[in-house]
């Protein structure tokens, strides 16, 4: 029996009928598109970040890592003045002392740790620097395996004579609570993470959302009365996914533009991590700390440690 074959039109609309069907199952639909962007590893835009750098004044160098990627940098060996960089490392330096680690902190203990990382509070720095002498800070150094750190130590000084790299900060903040003692990591973490909100410039001014930030920030005149330094380190986290950064900025025409050069670098570099796939973990919740007092005169000895220090490094 020999079938009548179907009219011209008929054929056309059946060919372009199966058309679209083929063009529909090979294109992927928006969600499917979207589940396979989130699942490709985010990398950091070290590119965008290193020709914005050039094309800044001054000096900057910057390195950030990841806990499964490597370190990755611009200058990253280049060394700056610390400046209040460095109270990031005196915090820890104090909590690792023996007759630190295993106790409760102390109420004048709190009192003078807290402004030094939360309000970048210099006569709390220097007093916590003259506890602590030389060597606690620089076996800190080694522990963290710091292969450009140097550490000078004068009376009434503070950041300015010691030397930070980027690479060496972004591989310490990376690991920051691995060379804290258990018992006061949440306390680390805490004033990490509140520093006062006058103080959020750069880093913080782009923190990706969902991100948490915890970070130490360092700025002020070189020791030589002419360039400017502004510097951040910092680690993020969100889930189980967690990156360091450092960026590093020196010979600034001022501080507010060497602010601008953290914030230029930093969102480059953090560009696009809001869809990075991350698993979740339980949050951590910092307990809050009472008692702080911004205005506490520390009294006599203080005085002279702090006299003459004059316009210090932030």
């Amino acid at each position: 029996m020999t079938g009548k074959p179907f009219p011209a039109g008929m054929a056309s609309l059946g060919l372009a009928a199966l058309l679209a069907v083929l063009l529909l199952a090979a294109t992927p639909s928006p969600g499917r598109a979207a589940e396979r962007a989130a699942s490709r590893p985010w990398k950091p835009s070290v590119a965008g970040a290193h020709r914005y750098a050039r094309t800044r004044l001054g000096d900057v160098s910057f390195a950030i890592a990841g806990r499964r990627a490597r370190l990755r940098s611009f200058q990253g060996a280049r060394t700056a003045p610390a400046a209040s960089v460095i109270k990031a490392m005196l915090l820890v330096a104090y909590l690792r002392q023996r007759s630190v680690r295993s106790r409760r902190l102390h109420a004048d203990e709190r009192a003078l740790l807290e402004p030094m990382i939360r309000v970048s509070d210099n006569a709390a720095g220097i007093q916590v620097a003259a506890l602590l002498g030389d060597g606690r800070v620089e076996r800190l150094a080694r522990a963290a395996r710091m292969r450009d750190f140097q550490w000078v130590y004068e009376p009434g000084w503070l950041g300015g004579l010691s030397q930070i790299s980027a690479r060496d900060q972004a591989r310490f903040m990376l690991r920051y609570e691995r060379y804290v003692p258990g018992r006061h990591r949440h306390f680390a973490r805490h004033l990490l993470g509140s520093v006062v909100a006058w103080q959020r410039w750069g880093i913080a001014s782009v923190r990706p959302r969902g991100w948490r930030l915890y970070f130490k920030g360092g700025w002020g005149i070189e020791d030589d009365g002419v360039g400017t330094v502004s510097h951040q380190v910092a680690f993020l986290e969100r889930g189980r996914c967690r990156l360091a950064l450092a960026i590093l900025t020196e010979h600034n025409p001022s501080t507010t533009y060497g602010n601008e050069t953290l914030r230029g670098v930093a969102r480059r570099l953090l560009h696009g991590i809001r869809a990075a796939p991350c698993g979740r973990r339980k949050a951590v919740l910092p307990r809050l700390s009472r008692g702080l007092d911004l205005g506490e005169e520390r009294g006599d000895a203080l005085d002279l440690l702090t006299a003459g220090a004059g316009a210090q490094l932030g």
